[in-house]
């Protein structure tokens, strides 16, 4: 048991998506009191500037770590150092030059972006203060995809840490800061926004640093490894250069139409709204609850999802590689059912407890978040399994399905999104239902592409059915430890904090009941030794 689970590639996973929840957590935390600083107004300006931003690091550099990641794990399996770092120098020149472009034509072109998709010119200060950060993570993108590809996620997950740690602490001090020296301003709100986004800056160099330092301890090793190779295959750089662009392209592609269906969120609802009459101000009040708040905790679940995927890939590249269906098969049933383990009982609980959790977090009594969250928490599901089975397609190199996917999905998310603002008049609610149709349609094409790929049908039962049995129940459990707490203690964070002590609870031992989870599933989460034993002297499991 132990050496399976040593080499499994749920602790790579486990370790990379505690990073990721922490990270959130920490960008939670963030926002919190930067929405108190800068307010509804400012966040939708953050927040638009952000979607820009996103879109740009994606058509230059978000993919590169999954591109290296499969090229170099494809090498090393066959004992391939020469052309694994060959790998790595020929992503690296393409990485420099791709994000020195998109950081130029972000800043010189933050105005028109700012202006034309938004109707916002205050949302154009802080993209600028964002645009160096795209250069960065171009660099630091190809030493987290080398490392990972080499079947670690340690440098990448500690980066991910410091990274968020210093735009925690610098983006808020500086959105303060700047506030004060253009306090006499009308766009003193979006310089507000711009301190938050200069914070990303520092915390991706800080990130950016510290990977460079393992790098230089590493490379002894690398070195050594280099010498031993005895493949006696060496690839060019300019066959390797065609192999980083022709790997990317699907990647940023099928990156960019998920991410991008954000951009067509706040495009159509500024210039629709704003066609109805709507301010400025007002059309960022909405966007700023929609995506700061609502989108903000939704994505948090998803966090392990994107980890999943991102430790999945050397592992199905490895099975496709060495056609093993078999290991093709259980890798994915693994890294689907681990997902949905999560992502099920985050919807239910999310929506159950939207009401306190707005008002704990962003002291946000209204009635509209709260109800965003209910209505759009299916979305949490679908993306999980969305992102999980885009990663196969891609490990498996069949990377142009998940594109034409997300294409599809995107024009059908977008119709639906302009008639109900613009016909059905729904506001910031249409999102929400286009929020959950676009991962919905993407997720039911891949599973029909991967079973006609690889033969893999996916199971049911135990993988969907009974954690959503499990998750409503717990999603009871929740609500009723919420208001018997809250009204015993007179404190929403005590009785917040308790419901989600108990709806955890009663989850794994509603899974472990029902057998939703085995032993051996136990074991293969982090701790699992310490939870396995918790159960047995429970009684829940037997020897």
């Amino acid at each position: 048991m132990a050496d399976k689970k040593k080499n499994s590639f749920y602790i790579q996973g486990s370790i990379l998506a505690l990073a990721s929840i922490l990270t959130r957590v920490m960008g939670i935390i963030f926002r919190v009191p930067l929405t108190r600083i800068i307010g509804d107004e400012g966040i939708g300006a953050y927040s638009n500037a952000y979607e820009i931003y996103n879109l740009a690091l994606l058509l230059s550099t978000y993919s590169i770590p999954i591109a290296v990641s499969k090229l170099v794990s494809a090498r090393e399996s066959k004992k391939e150092y020469v052309n694994s770092y060959r790998v790595f120098c020929t992503a690296m020149l393409f990485s420099v030059v791709s994000g020195a472009i998109a950081a130029g034509v972000t800043y010189f072109g933050a105005d028109f972006f700012a202006t034309t998709l938004f109707k916002s010119r205050s949302s154009a200060i802080p993209l600028r203060f964002l645009a160096p950060t795209i250069f960065v993570f171009a660099v630091m993108g190809v030493l987290r995809g080398y490392f990972q590809g080499k079947n670690t996620v340690i440098p990448t997950s500690v980066s991910q840490l410091i990274e968020q740690f210093f735009h925690v602490a610098v983006g808020l001090g500086a959105a303060v800061i700047f506030m004060k020296a253009y306090e006499d301003s009308e766009y003193r709100i979006a310089y507000g926004a711009a301190g938050g986004t200069f914070g990303t800056l520092i915390g991706a160099v800080a990130s950016l640093i510290f990977l460079g330092v393992v790098f230089v301890l590493y490379y002894p090793v690398l070195k050594r490894r280099i010498r031993r190779d005895k493949s006696g295959v060496t690839e060019s750089y300019q066959t390797l250069l065609k192999l980083v662009v022709i790997t990317v392209i699907p990647i940023i592609l099928n990156q960019t139409l998920n991410t991008v269906s954000g951009t067509v969120d706040s495009s159509l609802l500024n210039t629709v709204l704003d066609a109805k009459g709507y301010s400025e101000e007002a059309r960022l009040v909405l966007w700023g609850r929609y995506s700061s708040k609502y989108r903000l905790l939704a994505n948090l679940p998803l966090s392990i999802a994107s980890a999943i995927g991102v430790a999945i890939v050397p592992n199905i590249v490895i099975a496709h590689t060495n056609k093993d269906t078999e290991a093709l098969h259980t890798k994915t049933a693994q890294a689907v059912k681990f997902n949905m383990m999560i992502a099920i009982p985050s919807a239910f609980g999310l929506a159950v407890l939207a009401k306190p959790i707005m008002g704990v977090l962003f002291n946000d009594t209204t009635e509209m978040t709260p109800l965003l969250m209910q209505i759009g928490a299916a979305a949490i599901v679908f993306y999980a399994y969305s992102t999980t089975t885009s990663n196969v397609l891609q490990g498996i190199s069949k990377m142009r399905y998940p594109v034409l996917h997300a294409a599809i999905a995107l024009v059908v998310y977008a119709g639906v999104d302009y008639l109900l603002l613009n016909y059905l008049d729904m506001g910031v609610y249409a999102l929400v239902v286009g929020h959950t149709i676009f991962p919905m349609i993407i997720s039911l094409l891949n599973a029909m592409r991967i079973e006609k790929e690889t033969g893999y049908r996916q199971e049911l039962k135990k993988t969907f059915l009974l954690p959503a049995i499990c998750s409503a129940v717990m999603g009871f459990v929740a609500y009723f430890s919420y208001l018997g707490i809250e009204r015993l203690v007179h404190s929403r964070v005590i009785g917040l904090c308790g419901a989600i002590f108990f709806a955890v609870y009663a989850y794994f031992v509603l899974m472990v009941v029902t057998k939703a989870m085995d032993e051996k599933e136990l074991y293969e989460l982090p701790m699992g030794g310490r939870i396995v034993r918790l159960f047995k002297n429970a009684g829940l499991l037997h020897e």
